[in-house]
Parts: C-alpha cells; structure tokens; sequence
C-alpha cells in the first residue's frame, strides 16, 4: 500500500503540478485524524511518513504535567455561546494545544510507537480520501491564478443554463463562468449551446473554487471587440480615448490615430463597413456612433452630437460645461430619444452639455442671459446682424485679432459699425465641427457609407476663391453654407 501511495504522489506532482511535499503533509494530517477517530487512542500524538517508501508511523507524545499545564495556559478559551435555532447554551470544546508548540519543547518530550496492527487499511481510505480533496484543491487554486490576471479581458463561451437569475457560460472544461442578470443586455436572449462573448469583470476565490463573473453590459466590451476586429487598434495605431454606452440601445466612442495618414473613423468601419458590422452583430443590433477625438472642447463636443449639425459651441473651462446652439431643425435629432444622444455625448467628452435652438438662444441673448460669458474666451465684437463674433478671443483681451474688432476697446460699446465690419479671418469652431463624421451603421444595411470627405472641402475652397461674397455675408450665412454641405 505503501507503494501504491508513492506512485499517486509522483503522478499528481507530474500531471496536476501539485507538490509532493504538500501531499505528505496532507497525508500525515489525515492519518493522524484517523487515528485520534480509533477507540484508546492516546491524547497527543503525531504521523510521520517516510518520503522514500512511504511506511508511515504514529508516535505518543508523553507530555510532563508541568509543561501540559504551561501550554494549555497559553490557549484561548473559547466563549460560551448560545445555539440561535434552540437557544441552548454551547459548552467550549476542550482547549487544544497547536502542534508547532510541541516542536519548541521537543528536547523535553518523550514519544514511543503506538501505530495500530490495522492502520493499513486506516491508511488507504484516508490516503483516498485526501488524494482526491487534494487534487479538487489544487485544480481550484490553479484556476483561480490563471483568471485573477484576467479582469477586463474578452472571453468567448458557451451558454449551458439561463434562468431568471443567471446564465452559465462555460469557457472551458470545467470551468465555468457566472453572467448575471444586472449584467445581460435587456433584450438578449441566451439559448443553451449558443457562442456568446463577454468580459470578466470580477474573479473572486470562495469555498466553492473560484467565481468568475462576465459582463454583457459594460462599456469595456466595446473596446475589447474593437481590438479584436481592427488590427491598427491592436497595433497601437489608433486608440481608443472613450466609450460611452447604453446597453440594448447605442453606443458611442472616440478614437484618435497617433499614425499620420492613417483616418482613425476609416480604420474602425473598415473596407466597406466590415469591421463595424462584426462588432454591430455582435451586439445583436447596437448602432454605433463612431467620433473622431479632438483636444479643443469645442470642437469634440459638436461632433459628439452627431448625427445632429451643430451651429456654435460656447464653453465654460471653469465649469466644465458648454452650450450648444443647433439649428431649429435640428434640436430634436440633437437631443435624441428622451435625451439620449444628449447623454451619450455629455458621457463621452466629460462635459454638461446644454442644447439650445437658434431662436431660443437669439431671445436669450436679447434678455441678456449671456452678457457675462465675455469670460468664455469668445470674441465680444457684436456684428451688424446683432450676433457675436464666432472667433476666439485674443489672450489678455476681450475681442479677437481683427484691427476693427480691437478698436473696440478704446470705444465704450462693443456693437460694430456696418462700414467697418470685417469677415472672420478664421471660420467658427463650429462650422467645422459641423460635418458630422460619425459612421452609423444600421444592422440591416448590406453597406455603410464611408466616402463623407469629398463634399467637405468644397465650402474651404469656395471661401478662398471667393473672400469678397464670405466678407459680405454674416457668420450665420457662412454656417448656413457650411452646414447644408
């Protein structure tokens, strides 16, 4: 028998990676059990196994009544306690003293032979026994170290149970992940045997082994999918700065390209919407807004909005907060289903977003509501048409580098005279941010459509080749033009 146990040691430690040193001294705690469990027992004894044949003997230890009374003075007596089912009073178990303080004593300490003639087949079911909880262990452990690392990775599993609180998703042989339901997509269905993607958002190690927990509904799974279809985000070519995402309903993101000459929004849709759309089926049907990143506010907040053409965007650094004006037209698009797209955007960027239609803000001007926003790094000149120069500020100064608008200053009103108005040198922030350039991919379209470049650059080239029309015509004109491109 002695044998026999060598050998399964010598497997698991070579097939399972458990130590043989670590089965030993399970072993020994097993067998000492064992024997404590045997009628006439003595009171403290110890295993020892032989690593090399694997006899194993069971020694008494004779303790002195001095040094019995001095250990056991040293352990902590457990309080009373009172059963909650019946309420009876719990007695303390008798006081235990630690095995490793008999090893401190050991020069003082007597042990002589007492392995029982029939502890063989003691042995052999409690070797059994401990083999197998040993390995269970072990594979638990192991499991555990290889997913603790793993949080926030995509995972690819297979549905084995859907009920109403959870679904089992199993990744491997016996391993198997847990999807809740606050983390389902409300709508999604999961069919025994069904290919589903998600991402581990917590690993924790209980009595049970390890539980791993995946998500259908955070933003990180956008990303990971992202990474998977385009190689230029898992190059490093194109990243992804934000994600903002309601479950069931649309997402949208931001990238940036740190490559010159690589389109950062051509890279995510791919040839043909291709690499969009895996990432759209995936979501079962999630329509995906794709902004490209900008560093000025402005700018990012306006193509945040998109589908929606905006006309300005006034910000407040301090506050954090802009406020956006949209043609009449375009208010509903830009707010989106109760407030969605608004939301979304206000996600993305970081910044409270404040929607306004042209007339509103034209009547809120008139009353006066924006007197004290010269601080917003917006030029105070105020046109003939009664609407405030689009241009940014000069630094230390209240107007922009125009010399018409600069002669404002030694003037005690900062209306514009007709005669000396001159065009805006640079067009609005939010003429240029009007060109929506997120790519919308509907599920059921065969194509998207990617090629939104070519028209842009017509409005630029007009506005060179023709400054005597762009000067004679107000910025609302210039925004229109740009716009209906």
């Amino acid at each position: 028998m002695s044998k026999e146990i060598l050998e399964a040691v010598t497997v698991l430690e070579r097939e399972k990676g458990i130590s043989s040193d670590r089965l030993m001294l399970a072993l020994e705690d097993a067998l000492l059990s064992a024997y404590k469990k045997q009628p006439g027992a003595a009171k403290y004894a110890r295993v020892e196994m032989d690593a090399e044949t694997g006899d194993f003997q069971v020694y008494e230890l004779l303790i002195p009544e001095e040094l019995e009374e001095q250990l056991l003075d040293e352990v902590e007596e457990e309080p009373v306690t009172v059963d909650p089912e019946t309420g009876e009073l719990r007695e303390p178990e008798a006081p235990e003293i630690d095995p490793e303080q008999f090893e401190k004593y050991r020069d003082q300490i007597d042990e002589r032979d007492v392995t029982p003639d029939d502890f063989g087949r003691i042995a052999a079911q409690t070797a059994k026994q401990v083999i197998f909880q040993r390995i269970r262990e072990a594979e638990r452990d192991m499991m555990f170290d290889e997913y603790q690392d793993r949080v926030g990775e995509l995972i690819t599993g297979i549905v084995q149970q859907s009920d109403s609180r959870y679904t089992l998703v199993q990744l491997r042989e016996r391993v198997e992940a847990l999807l809740p339901k606050s983390e389902q997509v409300y709508g999604e269905r999961y069919d025994h045997g069904a290919r589903v993607k998600a991402v581990i958002t917590d690993v924790s190690n209980q009595a049970k082994g390890p539980s791993i927990v995946v998500s259908r509904r955070s933003p990180e799974l956008i990303r990971k999918l992202f990474e998977l279809e385009v190689p230029e985000i898992a190059d490093g070519l194109v990243e992804i700065q934000g994600v903002a995402r309601e479950p069931g309903y649309r997402p949208k993101i931001a990238v940036v390209s740190h490559t010159q000459g690589v389109d950062p929004v051509g890279a995510c849709v791919g040839p043909r919407g291709s690499r969009v759309r895996m990432v759209v089926s995936e979501l079962r049907g999630e329509k995906i807004d794709i902004i490209p990143f900008n560093e000025e506010p402005a700018r990012f907040v306006a193509k945040a909005l998109s589908p929606a053409r905006v006309r300005e965007v006034l910000v407040d650094d301090e506050a954090k907060q802009a406020t956006v004006i949209v043609p009449d037209d375009q208010l509903s698009l830009a707010i989106g289903k109760e407030g969605q797209n608004a939301r979304l955007a206000a996600r993305l960027t970081g910044w409270r977003i404040d929607i306004r239609s042209e007339t509103e803000f034209a009547e809120s001007e008139e009353e006066g509501d924006f007197e004290e926003e010269d601080v917003s790094g917006r030029c105070a000149a105020v046109l003939s048409n009664e609407r405030r120069c689009p241009n940014a500020s000069l630094p230390g100064s209240r107007y922009c580098g125009l010399p018409a608008h600069q002669a404002l200053a030694e003037k005690d009103t900062d209306q514009l005279a007709a005669e000396d108005e001159e065009a805006p040198e640079e067009a609005p922030e939010a003429v240029e941010a009007e060109v929506p350039v997120a790519e919308e991919v509907p599920v059921a379209e065969e194509e998207i459509p990617v090629a939104e470049a070519a028209p842009e650059a017509a409005p630029e080239e007009a506005v060179e080749e023709a400054p005597a029309e762009v000067s004679d015509a107000g910025p609302d004109e210039v925004s229109s033009s740009e716009g209906s491109s």
